[in-house]
């Protein structure tokens, strides 16, 4: 079925995953019809409701599709970030939380009847036994893995197992035109958080970090350290479209920046109780400039390392206002292989402001806030953007900041055209991989000559392959100016380029050159001396 695309603008990553509880229990048929009004009966009043159902409704009925519905319900009048996690959904929930899990590694699209490797983690199981980009996976020990119809779920299961085990892959080479027989060992893969690190500048390093789970902290940290050995004096910390995560996590990485005891957040919870959580000695980016890029999708964990930063009188926080999300949720667990993730407390940045927007109309309205940010036109301009003085702070060195919905940058940088918004979300999305894909597919073999450095600086699209993906855009109906923003889409059909032939630092080295927060920067660090000739030059031309 044909998708249409029409202009993308910023959206919300949905921020809820559908929510529930559900109290387990038998009901107890000698029991009297008026127990269940008692006081003492809050409790066995879903379950006994189930039980009526599953006992004495004339139809069969899946109750646990009810219990989801109801508990998702209950969920849903508490506030927007307590949420229910299925038994079915948990393994994967686990392993984005943990950071990896046990396969072959390889990243892959089910294309046509088989599935089509794009390319094998480096250093990964399928990587050491020599699977290339572009091999199709035809059959997993007995499993049949190619044919119309089998969705990634079923394929991931049948590639996944127990670390050590192996698994017998019989392998299409296409540029070749054989079969292959691989023995692959399962081994422990990856789910990368620290999406891309390199050096900006000879002095200023880059880190993107997409989420925090439990590996975030050391993958940053290794990341850090890298750059660091480069010579990194200065660094660009890049959190934008980050949902959050662990907050531990972001407490381990505002360390990093702040000095010893310097406050990084406290919670409080119903009964007042507060937390504080405080900087140690242990932080290696210490007095050295750091600069933190938000968004309107940086949200919780993200906005944690924001404030903390910012109310310290650290770093520069650039971009757009964050999210808003100030609520801390524990995961309990409820003994059926589900989860709920319930707020159990509110943070507060180091001055006592809350971020946290406002809820109190439910869900519909909480997002329908979000949207409006853009037709409000606060994504264009810092003027647009509407605050209460009663929710005013300010720092030790006396800048002012506010609570209530979000982090406000200290400089702000305007979202872009709705067709500059739209190439970036062909990205996002797929859409331009997907496309790089097949059109690597063809012919992989024009590009074996360059090395990932000289693809970066040499290698430039061509206004062939630009006229394919006009082409390959318009029969899926997809609506846009492609003439008007041919530059831009030509960078990210190369950054794509990069990142399936190499890796995703390819990708985010190639993008950075036309990113506007980035050269914001790259302009706020230059030396004052500097920008004031740049400024007289400019005066007298």
């Amino acid at each position: 079925m044909k998708k249409k695309y029409t202009y993308l603008i910023p959206s919300l990553i949905a921020a809820a995953l559908a929510l529930g509880v559900f109290v387990g229990g038998k009901l107890h048929f000698n029991d009297t019809p008026e127990r269940l009004f008692t006081t003492n009966s809050k409790k066995d009043k879903l379950n006994r409701l189930i039980d009526y159902i599953d006992y004495e409704y004339v139809d069969d009925i899946d109750t646990d599709s009810i219990v989801d519905v109801t508990v998702n319900s209950i969920l849903e009048k508490l506030d927007p970030h307590s949420v229910y996690i299925p038994e079915a959904d948990m393994a994967r929930v686990s392993e984005s939380m943990k950071g990896d899990f046990v396969g072959i590694g390889v990243n892959f699209y089910p294309y046509k009847d088989s599935i089509a490797v794009i390319r094998a983690v480096k250093g990964g199981p399928s990587f050491l036994k020599g699977i290339r980009a572009g091999d199709r996976i035809l059959m997993a020990n007995n499993d049949t893995l190619f044919g119309k119809g089998m969705p990634s779920s079923a394929i991931v299961e049948k590639l996944k197992g127990k670390e050590g085990t192996k698994v017998k892959l019989t392998v299409y080479r296409k540029s070749e035109d054989k079969t292959l027989t691989i023995d692959v060992k399962r081994g422990i893969v990856p789910i990368k958080s620290v999406e891309s690190h390199y050096m900006l500048t000879e002095e200023m390093g880059y880190i993107k970090v997409n989420r925090f789970a439990e590996s975030t902290f050391r993958e940053f940290k290794s990341a850090l350290t890298k750059l660091q050995k480069n010579g990194a004096q200065k660094l660009v910390l890049d959190l934008r479209d980050n949902p959050g995560g662990y907050l531990g996590v972001a407490e381990q990485m505002a360390d990093e920046f702040l000095k010893e005891d310097k406050l990084i957040l406290f919670t409080k919870n119903k009964k007042g109780k507060i937390d504080k959580a405080f900087a140690t000695d242990k932080g290696s980016f210490e007095d050295k400039p750091i600069y933190v890029l938000i968004n309107e999708r940086s949200a919780s964990a993200s906005e944690i390392i924001a404030g903390a930063l910012q109310d310290n009188d650290v770093g520069t926080i650039v971009g757009r206002r964050s999210f808003g999300k100030g609520l801390v949720q524990r995961e309990m667990a409820l003994g059926d292989g589900s989860a709920v993730r319930l707020t159990v407390s509110r943070y507060y940045t180091p001055t006592g402001r809350s971020i946290q927007k406002d809820y109190q109309k439910g869900n519909k309205d909480y997002y329908k806030r979000f949207t409006e940010r853009y037709h409000n036109g606060e994504l264009f301009s810092v003027d647009s953007i509407k605050v209460a003085d009663s929710l005013k702070f300010k720092t030790p060195k006396g800048k002012v900041v506010y609570g209530g919905g979000g982090i406000i940058p200290d400089v702000f940088v305007p979202i872009g055209s709705n067709e500059e918004e739209a190439v970036r979300s062909m990205d996002s999305y797929g859409f331009l991989s997907f496309f790089v894909f097949e059109h690597l597919d063809a012919d992989r073999g024009r590009y074996e000559q360059y090395s990932e450095e000289e693809f970066i600086t040499d290698f430039k699209v061509d206004d062939i392959l630009f006229q394919e993906f006009v082409d390959y855009s318009l029969k899926r109906e997809l609506s846009m100016d492609f003439y008007g923003n041919q530059e831009g889409i030509k960078l990210y059909l190369k950054a794509a380029l990069g990142e399936q032939l190499f890796d995703a630092n390819a990708h985010a080295k190639i993008k950075g050159t036309r990113d506007a927060m980035l050269q914001k920067v790259l302009e706020l660090d230059k030396p004052a001396v500097s920008r004031t000739e740049e400024d007289a030059i400019k005066a007298t031309n």
